[in-house]
C-alpha cells in the first residue's frame, strides 16, 4: 500500500471557495507529492453567493486509471 501524508486516502477531492486560500491548498498538495487528477470544476453557490471550486488529486505513487 502507498504511504501518504497523514495516512490520507490516495484520492482526494479538494473543495472550497474559489479564492487564494483554495489555490494555496491545491499548491500545498502538489508540493507534498500529490498530482492533479482531471480538470478542476467551478460552480456558483447561490446559498453562499460565491464561486466554489473542486480539484481532484491522487498520490503520486498510485497507479490510477482514468
Amino acid at each position: 500500500m502507498y504511504k501518504t501524508p497523514e495516512d490520507r486516502p490516495i484520492y482526494r477531492l479538494l473543495t472550497g471557495q474559489d479564492d487564494r486560500a483554495f489555490c494555496e491548498r491545491v499548491s500545498e498538495a502538489l508540493a507534498q507529492g500529490w498530482r492533479l487528477y482531471g480538470s478542476p470544476t467551478i460552480s456558483w453557490d447561490t446559498a453562499e453567493n460565491c464561486m466554489k471550486a473542486a480539484q481532484a488529486v491522487v498520490w503520486h505513487e498510485a497507479d490510477v486509471v482514468k
